[in-house]
């Protein structure tokens, strides 16, 4: 494909035709593509050096440039024309006429990506038909930022690439044992404590020999959003159609709100903020008390965030305190449980019964279909397809996220000297491209609960955001398609239009595709930028 259009759209045809950006374009919006019409002309004004004013209403004999929806389109989906006379963006509802935007800039040199006039760019524009739509309706990526933390800047480079990709969920990572990132005004000191830490380990526990000690970085690590910091984001994100779902987790994964809050433990004595990476084995206690404080902090994250889901974790627990806690032992007689795994159930299904009263979904991991959950709870399958398989076939709808194919943080290639520290096993760009969320045998009507999927940047291993674009991309790019296409992918053509989509990314100010240099076309040197 001559144009390099990422993810590959289901119909292009090329036009014996050109379209150029000039002094006299101008674009005309429909009243509910107005804010797109709006991010659209801003980028094309900064990069063109034109004026490129936006009219908005009926279409306007002076519109070089429309923007539209069409009730004949499929939610999501998008047309692009390009011609002489004009071009016709076109969107079966307000996201598709944004993703046909999206395409259009791609059609685009990437100098459009770049922040100022550079000059010296031909904006002629070669004619296209273009006629896509989406496969699934997730589609999204995951950012930890609680193991290390990535501010505003950094999260709004991602948005725009998930925008540019089709994308449409962000999942905030936003509390862990590391670290506790989100502003919560009735306990402060989940941020004052809970976002700092003195050292971070700076190896990792997978090749970490037996018995060794972690190697500590000597640096010390923090950071957190406050509540203005993320509705910025929310809003930003909203802009380009994509939902922020946070994640709060619970009852495992919580020393650092329990460092914060002793009270929320299960121990005497002060805890840290955990340095190490991995599973700690503290967990939130189950007094009542411990219930209403975690209830506290959801209504407030529930006023940051509008979208319908709330992710409330529910993965990696260790039972052991709880085993030996008179007071957990107590709880379960109280309820009438069996034990420490039906405990955890009670602990899930309060919380997301809790989100259900109050207008929202509750997503969690795999781990919680080991026990009772509302049927209405949304479960991410990570540890392979299994869970959502279960959880499909169960009546759950399911975001498929099986560590093997969507965990970017494990490294592309099994050269290590090449890439940043990361988990094992290496996830190749292949592997990525021929991800397809609909596990084979399962039945259609039991398919039609896989909402979509997502990939995963997990950041133990990484302190910079330049080491996040190293892993992320362009294993990114790979799977955007694999969510998005309809029809079959081709890794050849897919490999040929990267070569073109590298450029792109480069002038946002986003890099993973260089490689160091070795003798032969390997996968590991194929994908780099055009000079």
């Amino acid at each position: 494909m001559a144009t390099g259009i990422i993810p590959r759209p289901e119909s292009v045809t090329e036009l014996p035709t050109t379209f150029r950006i000039d002094a006299e374009t101008v674009i005309g919006a429909s009243a509910e593509c107005r804010r797109t019409a709006e991010l659209l002309a801003a980028r094309l004004r900064a990069s063109t050096g034109h004026g490129i004013p936006v009219v908005v209403g009926p279409p306007a004999d002076s519109a070089t440039i429309s923007l539209s929806t069409s009730p004949g389109l499929v939610e999501s989906a998008y047309t692009v024309v390009v011609e002489e006379s004009g071009v016709r963006l076109t969107g079966g509802d307000p996201a598709g006429a944004f993703h046909a935007t999206q395409t259009f800039l791609q059609l685009c040199p990437p100098q459009v990506f770049r922040r100022v006039l550079l000059g010296g760019v031909d904006w002629t524009i070669g004619g296209i038909r273009v006629a896509d739509r989406p496969r699934f309706g997730w589609r999204g990526m995951l950012v930890d930022v609680a193991r290390h933390f990535f501010g505003r800047n950094a999260i709004f480079k991602l948005v725009d690439a998930l925008a540019l990709h089709h994308m449409n969920v962000l999942h905030l990572h936003l509390t862990d044992d590391q670290g506790w990132r989100v502003q919560i005004d009735r306990y402060p000191e989940l941020t004052r404590v809970g976002s700092w830490r003195e050292f971070s380990t700076a190896d990792s526990q997978y090749i970490r020999p037996e018995g060794a000690p972690p190697v500590r970085d000597h640096a010390p690590h923090n950071g957190y959003f406050t509540k203005e910091d993320l509705r910025e984001i929310v809003a930003y994100a909203a802009d380009r159609f994509v939902t922020v779902v946070p994640e709060i987790d619970l009852p495992g994964h919580s020393q650092a709100a329990i460092a914060a809050y002793p009270e929320l433990g299960n121990v005497s004595g002060p805890l840290d903020v955990w340095t190490d990476w991995g599973v700690s084995r503290h967990v939130l206690n189950v007094e009542e008390s411990t219930m209403r404080f975690y209830e506290h902090v959801l209504d407030e994250v529930l006023e940051i965030f509008p979208g319908p889901f709330v992710h409330i974790g529910g993965d990696e627990v260790p039972t052991d305190e709880w085993r030996t806690s008179a007071a957990a032992q107590a709880r379960i007689r109280q309820l009438g449980l069996r034990d420490e795994s039906e405990l955890q159930g009670w602990v899930t299904d309060r919380f997301a019964t809790f989100l259900e009263k109050r207008g929202r979904r509750a997503v969690g991991w795999d781990e919680i279909l080991d026990h009772r959950v509302p049927v209405r709870t949304v479960v991410m399958s990570w540890r392979g397809t299994a869970g959502g398989i279960a959880a499909a076939r169960a009546g759950h709808d399911v975001v498929m996220t099986p560590d093997s194919e969507t965990y970017l943080y494990h490294p592309q290639t099994d050269d290590r000297g090449e890439q940043p520290l990361a988990a094992e096993p290496p996830v190749t760009l292949r592997q990525v491209y021929d991800y397809d969320p609909i596990p084979p045998g399962l039945a259609p009507s039991d398919g039609a609960r896989i909402l979509g999927a997502q990939c995963q940047m997990w950041t133990e291993f990484v302190v910079s955001e330049r080491q996040m674009h190293q892993l992320v991309f362009p294993r990114f790019c790979a799977f955007a398609e694999a969510v998005w296409r309809t029809g079959p992918g081709d890794f050849d053509d897919f490999s040929d239009r990267l070569a073109a989509h590298a450029a792109r990314l480069h002038a946002l100010d986003i890099d993973g595709f260089e490689r160091r240099p070795s003798p032969g076309p390997t996968e590991s040197t194929r994908f780099r930028p055009a000079p």
